[in-house]
Order: C-alpha cells, then structure tokens, then sequence
C-alpha cells in the first residue's frame, strides 16, 4: 500500500480537466517519470504557479467538484503520482478519472460541499498538512499553531481492496 498524506495543495475551482493535469502534448512519453515536470503546467488559476518549488512537496489535492473531467486518459493519475501525490479529495469526480485512481492504488476521496468549502475556508493553504487514517476513513487536516480539522470519508469495499493491494495489476495478481 502506498504511502497517504502530507503537505496539501489546494486548488479552487471545479471542473479541472485532464488536459490541465497533463497536456496532451505529453502522452506520447515512453516512462510515467517523464510527465512529472509538467503536472498542472496549463492550469490556469489566479495564484496558482504550476513550476513553484512548493509544488513538489504536496502529497494531498485539495479541489471542487468535477476534478479529472474531460478526456480519459491514465496519464492524468500517473502524472500526479510521479509527484508524490496520492490522495486528490473533492466534492465529486469524472467517473474514469476516479476509477483510474483507484487501478493505481491511489485515492479519490469524495466529500460533501459544506465539507470542502469548510476546509477552504478554514485552512491555511500555505502550510496545512493532511494525515489519512485509511482504516477509520478520517482525514486529519493541521494548519498554524494547533488548529486543526477532522473529515469522515468512505470508500466502497472494492475500492479499498485497490488501495491495500496497490492497485488493479496486484490486486489481479493477488487474486487471478
């Protein structure tokens, strides 16, 4: 199982595309690693520098809803990957952008919007740090000087399945 938690980046606005997560212009790379430097490089945000060196520190996405719309592609949740990010919540995803988070062992956690919208606006987002509880399902957000903020989340049993073995290939492996 993969490793969840760590510094958060917070990205507000919904209906962020794979194209925004990685290029187009990107898919004909031979190796995962090679779309790492170019996570988020097209995304558009007010305050948002996709080269920022705090970028490669961020374990955790925080964002709105509709997060991985557009074209479907595997490259989306390998370029997140490759940069360390293993957990994306969000009020809600495109359907195979979540299943393909899941195939690689990683997690979509969706939540209601009050919840989002409680941790955008109660988190600092230069310096909050999420730890995953996997198995009690609780997200632990910390900011500041003790402040802090607990979520409940819930994954179906198949999904669970995915992330304790690591994704699809060693759940097949595991099983077939």
């Amino acid at each position: 199982m993969k490793t969840f938690g760590g510094p958060v980046l917070f990205l507000d606005r919904s209906d962020i595309n794979t194209d925004e997560i990685i290029p187009a212009k990107y898919l004909n790379e031979v190796t995962k690693e090679a779309l790492g430097p170019h996570l988020l490089e097209d995304l558009k945000l007010p305050g948002f520098e996709p080269k920022a060196p705090s970028l490669g520190n961020c374990r955790v996405v925080a964002t709105r809803a509709n997060f991985g719309c557009g074209s479907s592609r595997e490259h989306a949740p390998w370029a997140l990957e490759v940069n360390g990010i293993t957990v994306v919540i969000a009020e809600s995803f495109a359907r195979i952008f979540r299943q393909n988070m899941f195939n690689c062992g990683m997690m979509a956690i969706e939540l209601p919007a009050d919840d989002i919208n409680g941790l955008f606006s109660a988190c600092d987002p230069a310096s909050t740090m999420c730890d995953v509880d996997f198995h009690e399902e609780t997200l632990i957000f910390s900011w500041g000087k003790g402040k802090s903020k607990s979520v409940r989340f819930a994954l179906n049993p198949f999904d669970a399945a995915l992330v304790e073995a690591g994704g699809w290939v060693e759940f097949a492996d595991a099983r077939y």
